[in-house]
């Protein structure tokens, strides 16, 4: 498989993106990667890249965009942090990714069991991380259920996996809310940005559409 060029960009279209991504998965699953020479992508995205889509991601381990939608050199732009929300500095990459360099699809990528989550879930407190999960704690806040107090905490993992989809979705009426550049290319259908989750335990991706 070749990295993409300028034209093949040019052809991409948000369904077209989305569907990719689909078909990546799959793949993953399955354990049958897209036979792509890497090295040959090292020398053919040399002078220029041009990827189809945007991913905000976690930094957990597991959960490379890359790897998890069996994408190769110069197909996405990665933009990963601790659960995977935004932030002027991501709402700018975000910006160029889709505005300048011609991406046609923004994800955000949550997944099961997120270490972030649980610590939001858990109030934690520890230097930087304090403010870092401040940021996920209106997706804890936003999950009504349980109502027990004893139950909201990172040992109940379906109501982690519950926050981390609401974070999600936060995240994603954040950029249209903090980013004109991006909502108005949603509007005009030059992009869609749409939500996912990953699961740890089975590789699979469910998109939010």
């Amino acid at each position: 498989m070749k990295a993409h060029t300028r034209l093949t960009q040019a052809t991409m279209t948000p369904e077209k993106s989305l569907e990719f991504l689909k078909e990546g998965n799959l793949r993953f699953q399955k354990n049958l990667k897209a036979n792509r020479n890497l090295l040959e992508q090292v020398n053919d995205t040399s002078e220029g890249q041009f990827p189809f889509a945007t991913i905000l991601s976690c930094i957990d381990s597991r959960v490379s965009a890359e790897l998890v939608f069996d994408q190769g050199l110069g197909d996405i732009f990665s933009v990963r942090i601790a659960g995977n929300f935004v932030n002027e500095d991501i709402l700018g990459s975000m910006e160029f990714a889709c505005k300048l360099a011609g991406t046609k699809l923004i994800v955000v990528l949550g997944h099961t069991s997120c270490g972030a989550v649980k610590g939001a879930c858990d109030d934690a407190k520890l230097g930087n991380l304090t403010a870092m999960l401040s940021k996920i704690k209106p997706a804890v806040e936003a999950v009504a259920e349980p109502s027990d107090a004893n139950l909201r905490n990172s040992k109940n993992l379906d109501f982690v996996d519950a926050v981390s989809a609401k974070n999600v979705h936060l995240t994603i009426d954040r950029i249209i809310e903090e980013s004109e550049v991006l909502a108005e290319m949603q509007d005009k259908g030059e992009i869609k940005i749409i939500g996912a989750m990953y699961d740890i335990n089975t590789g699979a991706v469910t998109f939010y559409e």
